[in-house]
């Protein structure tokens, strides 16, 4: 994940919307999320983020041309219980055209697996380890996949639920993952070493 900082504030998700279409319009390095009625700032990324990105991009589009990892946190989804979070995530697995005429928050429904990359920042723990798996499992998404730069390893979670994912699969930077389906894809994550500090 980028760059996180927050305001414990409790607002309608209605109000959170408004005021990240007024954000949006005005800057193109901040990126708003609200998970747990709180507002998330997700900042600009560094070069070795966003050579994760290409790194997955590649595997994906090798392993499964009939589906597209849409990059830069700029598809945004309906997360957690009733859909009352929103979620930018790093990366997005989809179906080719599968957010044509959504809006501004998209349905989770066509979407595989998201992807989130850990930055440098103090609040990872919680919103990059707990909170995103926690908001994507209650929405269905079959796949999250956490790029974990602190800890140097990659987490596919898997068997969605309410209360989160059932399933784990953890691996040490330079060795292999298969990704559980509906994305089975395999990485080898040898070339993560380059990009952590």
């Amino acid at each position: 994940m980028t760059v996180m900082t927050e305001r414990a504030v409790q607002m309608p998700v209605e109000e959170f919307e408004r005021i990240a279409r007024l954000i949006e319009r005005e800057s193109d390095t901040v990126r708003l999320e609200f998970i747990n009625g709180r507002i998330g700032f997700k900042g600009m990324t560094d070069g070795d983020h966003a050579e994760i990105i290409r790194w997955l991009q590649k595997r994906c589009m090798r392993a499964r041309p009939d589906l597209w990892l849409y990059a830069g946190g700029e598809i945004g989804i309906l997360v957690e219980q009733y859909r009352k979070g929103r979620a930018k995530p790093d990366a997005i697995l989809a179906p080719d055209k599968a957010f044509a005429g959504a809006g501004d928050w998209a349905d989770p429904a066509r979407v595989l697996m998201t992807v989130e990359v850990t930055s440098y920042e103090r609040d990872i723990d919680r919103r990059d380890r707990k909170e995103m798996p926690a908001g994507y499992a209650a929405a269905g998404i079959p796949v999250f996949l956490l790029i974990d730069r602190d800890h140097g390893t990659v987490t596919a979670h898997s068997e969605p639920a309410p209360d989160g994912y059932g399933f784990r699969q953890v691996a040490d930077f330079g060795k292999k993952l298969m990704l559980p389906g509906p994305v089975s894809v395999e990485l080898d994550t040898e070339e993560l070493k380059n990009y952590i500090r």
